[in-house]
């Protein structure tokens, strides 16, 4: 008998179950309802979000393969393919910060080599609580050590991400992982179960009992007992999935495959189940054969673990002795499980008895589409009211840069990604800290730009806008790089979508998406839909992550962020604005979180990143950084701070505030460094493009003067002191602050 209690526990309601009821014409058994109840979850059916997300442009004479596949995947020419994709590890994480991590990071690795792509890159897009919340650096340093256990032991180099903190994380932290990888057109595999009568096997690890439920847990928000649902973190082995990896694209290059997927959220079931949607066929599956290493599992447990690397997969005929020895040469555990069948059927045995059977169809399409309500929040135009007068130009504003620099949000990341090895593959051309990560590709003239990007307080104060910048910024790092922008996956992390305010800022942030792919012509291939990030009903702010890739047709066209020569011109491409609300400066120094976020002009953006094309493509340019966070003065001393140190003597003519001038975060800007003698052609360009440019300072040895012209500098500080306490902010997993 299922009761409300079990029903409870299963994250479903009375109206999922009475449709479960009217599907099968009759009560499901204990088994068919967790099959049911992880297929139906929020997790796995996108049941509050689908509305929204079929609106997203999707398409483009890039893209070989779009959203419903473990992976998005565009051409890149020459016969190749990049397939990329970003998940999220969020409640794991927070509840078990190394594995969580560890076994996001194998995850999205599992999803992009199941499509026959090698992956030759992962970025990570991390969210925590404030610096002063006693358990942030318990969790800081759980997150890295994992994610650098996992990516590093399999020998994927970890390129790029960004790492933010606030207060709306202290009870649930982000943690979003990427990965790339290279794939030959006709090489590509997809998770589908062709051919009734074609064997079904399991290969990789055993199953275990970790990670059960964890996709109705990851559908559902926390109270203060979450550090009681520790048993549904799975753990990781990233030594067995460099072997998984290995042999599935040995298999793979044998032809001996016909559908492959990961094992992910809601294990075998979710793989199953998918597989033989995609095809329009059935499935019936031996539990007793599948490997375990726990005694005594159940046919619920088995189909509801989410133990790691493992991989379900659809063999041709006569091709089950090369499958096994394969498997047996990577010392891994392979098991022929069941078949193919033509009944439209999702069928589980368990030493001979049926313990599910469940039509495919409905288990996998017919979860309810839910068009919940949405309301704007309350305190929304309150929000955005920003009281100039209550915000005082500070009197020493070298004192106020030195705040911000050493913030842990501004402060050097290098204690993070100094832990990936982000050499390995030989292939990282530009290294962490730059706008965008650049990989070469061997054996080719062309390279790949990848870039994470989001200000969740821009989207906090205005979701449509906040996720334009996003989309906006990721296109403006890949081109500062010398990249043209491809196509784009997300991780949408919001709050409870019951609540109808979250539901607001959802719909709101993928107008601004849709918008913002419309414009550019950068298309959403993949991406995953995080809801119920909260705890004791206090959400996240709406956190839209763009993970996005570029193509660099020469490796040579290459730019980093980084000041190359004492003696270059800095040159500023777009103007100076007005524009402080939801900046970080307002964030540090005030501690506020209000006003309107800066808008973005498309018509502006778009010239600015035809310009970049330009100016990389031509090579004249020997930096070019995106302004963003922080604003002109915290990114000059980004560009100063990069193999070797620099100091800038900057004039500025503007007539703005000089806190606006400095910390101001207005979009359509970036700063570059060029020889002299390329000013003419520099600044020819730009008026042929429409984009203002304006000479403002040069590089120099080793001081920080900027000011305006005939003025006392407002800034004026030794570059080394400056990048002493840049350095200093984040160090250790320590927050000096």
């Amino acid at each position: 008998m299922i009761t409300s209690e079990i029903l409870k526990q299963h994250n479903l309601n009375e109206e999922e179950y009475q449709k479960i009821l009217q599907i099968l014409g009759r009560e499901p058994n204990l088994v068919e309802l967790g099959v049911f109840s992880v297929m139906w979850s929020e997790h796995c059916s996108y049941k509050s979000s689908r509305k929204f997300l079929k609106n997203l442009p999707t398409t483009g004479p890039q893209v070989i393969q779009g959203p419903g596949e473990n992976a998005g995947i565009v051409d890149i020419g020459d016969g190749w393919g990049v397939a990329f994709k970003m998940e999220s590890h969020n409640h794991p994480s927070f509840i078990e910060p190394m594995n969580g991590a560890a076994t996001g990071v194998g995850g999205i690795l599992r999803d992009v080599f199941t499509m026959g792509a090698r992956p030759f890159a992962i970025l990570d897009s991390l969210r925590f609580g404030s610096p002063k919340n006693p358990k942030t650096p318990f969790l800081v340093n759980g997150v890295v050590a994992g994610i650098a256990h996992y990516g590093n032991c399999v020998g994927v180099p970890t390129v790029g991400g960004e790492v933010y903190f606030d207060e709306c994380y202290n009870g649930n932290i982000l943690v979003n992982a990427m990965t790339a990888g290279l794939v030959r057109h006709e090489k590509i595999f997809k998770g589908i179960a062709k051919g009734p009568g074609n064997p079904v096997f399991y290969i990789g690890s055993k199953t275990g009992r970790d990670g059960i439920h964890g996709a109705t847990m990851a559908s559902d928000s926390f109270d203060e007992n979450a550090e009681s649902k520790k048993p549904t973190v799975q753990v990781g082995d990233p030594f067995t999935e460099k072997l998984l990896l290995e042999a599935c694209l040995e298999l793979m290059e044998n032809d001996v495959i016909l559908g492959i997927q990961d094992m992910g959220a809601a294990g075998l079931t979710s793989s199953s189940v998918e597989m033989a949607a995609r095809a329009g066929n059935g499935l019936l599956l031996e539990l007793d054969r599948i490997p375990v290493r726990e005694e005594g599992m159940t046919p619920y447990e088995i189909l509801l673990s989410e133990s790691q690397e493992r991989m379900l997969l659809v063999a041709k005929k006569g091709g089950e002795e090369k499958i096994r020895e394969v498997l047996k040469k990577w010392d891994l555990d392979c098991a022929e499980i069941g078949q193919v069948t033509d009944d439209g059927f999702w069928r589980a045995r368990f030493h001979g008895e049926e313990v599910a059977r469940l039509p495919v169809k409905p288990l996998a399409g017919q979860a309810p589409i839910y068009d919940r309500p949405r309301i704007k929040p309350k305190d929304f135009v309150s929000n955005q009211i920003l009281d100039l007068t209550n915000i005082p130009c500070p009197p020493n504003l070298s004192d106020t840069l030195k705040t911000i620099i050493k913030h842990p949000e501004i402060a050097s990341k290098k204690w993070i990604y100094s832990q990936y090895d982000h050499q390995v593959m030989t292939q990282s051309s530009i290294l962490p800290g730059s706008d965008s990560a650049v990989i070469s590709l061997h054996g080719m003239k062309k390279g790949i730009a990848l870039t994470t990007n989001c200000n969740s307080r821009y989207c906090y104060l205005d979701p449509v806008m906040g996720t334009i910048i996003a989309v906006a910024e990721s296109a403006r790092n890949l081109a500062v790089s010398g990249a043209r922008p491809l196509a784009l996956t997300d991780c949408l992390n919001f709050g409870n979508p019951e609540n109808p305010e979250i539901m607001w800022q959802f719909e709101q942030s993928l107008e601004g998406m849709r918008r913002a792919c419309l414009e550019f012509s950068i298309p959403v291939v993949s991406g995953n839909v995080s809801f119920y990030n909260e705890t004791n009903g206090v959400s996240i702010y709406p956190t839209p992550i763009i993970g996005m890739v570029g193509l660099l047709e020469e490796m040579d066209h290459r730019c980093d962020s980084f000041f190359k020569n004492e003696g270059d011109l800095i040159l500023l491409f777009g103007e100076h604005t007005a524009e402080i609300g939801g900046s970080a400066y307002l964030k540090i120094i005030y501690e506020m979180v209000k006003g309107i976020p800066p808008r973005l002009d498309f018509e502006k953006e778009k010239r600015l990143m035809n310009l970049l094309g330009e100016i990389t493509s031509h090579k004249l340019a020997n930096s070019l950084h995106d302004l963003s966070e922080g604003g002109l003065a915290v990114n000059l001393l980004e560009s100063c701070f990069g193999p070797k140190t620099f100091g800038v003597e900057v004039t500025l003519t503007d007539s703005l505030a000089p806190d606006h001038l400095l910390f101001g975060e207005g979009q359509s800007r970036v700063i570059g460094s060029i020889d002299p003698q390329l000013k003419a052609r520099v600044v020819s360009l730009a008026q042929k493009q429409g984009v203002p440019c304006q000479v403002i300072g040069h590089v120099v040895k080793e001081r920080i003067v900027i000011g305006r012209k005939n003025e006392t500098p407002w800034i004026d500080l030794s570059a080394k002191e400056l990048k002493r306490l840049w350095e200093k902010g984040f160090a250790g997993g320590v927050f000096n602050c």
